[in-house]
C-alpha cells in the first residue's frame, strides 16, 4: 500500500522556508537569535517597538521585524498606564511565584497589549484602569491608578 508519510514529512520541514517563522532555531542552534518576551519597563515607559509599515505596537525588544507584515520594526517607548482586557487570579505554585496571585492583561494607551502581575491577588473588572508600578524579578507589576 502506498504512504504519503514521505511527502507529509518534507512537507513539514519545509514550513517557513523563505520566510520567517517562529519555528525556526534560536541563536544556540545556528538560527537567529531568540528575544526576551517579557515587557521592560525603563524611565516611566514599557520599551517596545513598532512597524515602520503598519505602525502594529510589540512590547517586545530585539525583534527583527513585524510580526504582522513582516516589515522593519523601530525602537519605541509606550505609556505605562492602560485598561485592563482580562484578569484572572493564579491558585497554583508558578516557579518562585506563590498562590495566590493576580495576572492581567493590559491594554496600554498607546501601544501593545501586555501580561502583568497585579499588586493584589483580585480578579479586576475587564476595563479597569491599571498603571504600571515597577518589576519584580523580570515581571511588570501593576495596581489601580490613583484617583
Amino acid at each position: 500500500m502506498p504512504s504519503d508519510l514521505g511527502t507529509t514529512r518534507r512537507a513539514a520541514s519545509e514550513l517557513g522556508v523563505g520566510r520567517p517563522t517562529k519555528r525556526r532555531p534560536g541563536a544556540a542552534a545556528g538560527g537567529l537569535p531568540v528575544a526576551d518576551p517579557r515587557p521592560v519597563l525603563q524611565d516611566g515607559a514599557v520599551l517596545g517597538c513598532r512597524c515602520t509599515v503598519c505602525r502594529y505596537p510589540v512590547a517586545q525588544l530585539g525583534i527583527p521585524w513585524c510580526p504582522v507584515c513582516y516589515s522593519p520594526v523601530v525602537p519605541d517607548r509606550f505609556a505605562v498606564s492602560g485598561a485592563v482586557w482580562s484578569s484572572t487570579v493564579v491558585a497554583i505554585r508558578v516557579g518562585a511565584l506563590r498562590p495566590p496571585f493576580g495576572l492581567a492583561y493590559l491594554d496600554l494607551d498607546d501601544g501593545p497589549r501586555i501580561l502583568v502581575r497585579l499588586a493584589e491577588p483580585a480578579v479586576v473588572t475587564i476595563g479597569t484602569r491599571l498603571i504600571i508600578t515597577g518589576t519584580d524579578s523580570g515581571d511588570l507589576l501593576a495596581a489601580g491608578e490613583a484617583s
